[in-house]
């Protein structure tokens, strides 16, 4: 039989657990601020370049203007309102989530979409809008800048096409 002692005193537990504590948290906060929100192995979520934004953009179907018709900074809020709460919502569909990224600022790239099903012939009606932090897209939408528009995740809308009888 084999037995093994430790003296312990209050003081080296004490230190012990401020150690365990201060790993644990560096590696909690490190991992959680420099990583894109999803980590979906079918989805690129570099953004560093436009070339690397239009072929974000490209793996969903979309066909973008390759200029960017806006681009802004945007400081997500500390705490959402109701409008950014719904907004999250599209974001968490497509394994993104902005609460993460509370308080920082992020810069909005806004594209033209050029192949929206039944809008390909309107001119600057529907925008791509890309949320950007440390080169990495973090969130955004498709929408439509009509009044009463709509506003979408990045997937391409399915189409279905009736056969007239």
């Amino acid at each position: 039989m084999f037995v093994f002692s430790l003296k312990s005193n209050k003081k080296r537990i004490v230190i012990m657990a401020v150690m365990l504590i201060m790993i644990f948290c560096a590696l909690f906060f490190t991992r959680n601020s420099k990583m894109p929100a999803s980590r979906d192995a079918g989805i690129n979520l570099k953004a560093s370049t436009a070339e690397e934004r239009i072929a974000f953009l490209s793996q969903f179907g979309w066909k973008i203007k390759e200029d960017p018709v806006k681009v802004e900074e945007v400081v997500i809020p500390a705490e959402f309102n109701e409008t950014y709460e719904n907004y999250n919502r599209i974001q968490q569909t497509q394994n993104l989530d902005l609460e993460k990224y509370a308080g920082k600022t992020v810069k909005k790239w806004s594209y033209d979409v050029e192949n929206y099903p039944g809008y390909e012939s309107e001119n600057s009606c529907i925008r791509a809008n890309l949320l950007i932090y440390e080169g990495a897209v973090i969130g955004g939408d498709i929408s439509s800048l009509e009044q009463n528009g709509f506003m979408q995740g990045f997937d391409f809308p399915e189409v279905t096409t009736e056969k007239a009888e």
